[in-house]
């Protein structure tokens, strides 16, 4: 299994519509003002965090977290906010964890997983970026798991860079892919909870 190039990324997004929207290239700069980079990068794709489904853990309206049996009112929405120079963000609280999507729809071909981790922009400022692995078969918007380890509020960013996920090929296909197995994140568009 090889960590596969820029190359290889844009031939499989446009070839498999692997990933959707897809950015050639890497982005560092929109509408004329400096983002946190989104799109392709030399072995990797930087994902973006979308305006939709961002949810805040608060123990306003749940008592405790059960993976089993998921409370959605454990969660908050959070106030969108602009910054000064027109950009949109959510303010996460310290020593907090929040629920998100990506902007993108990914459609993982059967010999392709992805490993999704943070960027360091937002790890040296406390965000830990938690996610799991896109099996080979997945296809829907990735759940963004972050953290603010940080003892000061934490601005996240709305359309700009939040992981990135670093693909690898294996030499011969899985017997049983996420979608054979019919996996209960399968084609998920919106923020799915935990599910057993």
């Amino acid at each position: 299994m090889t960590v596969k190039s820029d190359n290889w990324i844009r031939r499989m997004a446009r070839e498999y519509g692997m990933i959707d929207p897809f950015e050639e290239r890497l982005v560092r700069e929109s509408n004329g003002k400096k983002i946190i980079s989104a799109g392709t990068s030399c072995y990797g794709y930087d994902m973006r965090l979308a305006i939709d489904g961002f949810r805040v853990f608060s123990p306003i309206g749940g008592r405790e977290i059960d993976p089993k049996r998921f409370d959605a009112d454990s969660l908050i929405d959070a106030p969108l906010r602009t910054a000064d120079d027109g950009s949109q963000y959510w303010l996460l609280p310290p020593q907090s964890y929040a629920l998100a999507l990506t902007v993108e729809t990914f459609n993982m071909p059967r010999r392709v997983t992805g490993i999704a981790m943070g960027k360091s922009t937002y790890a040296r400022a406390g965000l830990l970026v938690n996610t799991t692995p896109l099996e080979a078969g997945w296809k829907g918007r990735l759940v963004v798991e972050l953290a603010n380890l940080a003892n000061l509020p934490l601005r996240v960013y709305v359309n700009e860079g939040i992981g990135q996920v670093i693909f690898m090929e294996s030499d011969e296909e899985c017997e049983t892919s996420y979608a054979d197995r019919q996996g209960k994140y399968q084609n998920q568009s919106g923020l799915t909870y935990s599910k057993v």
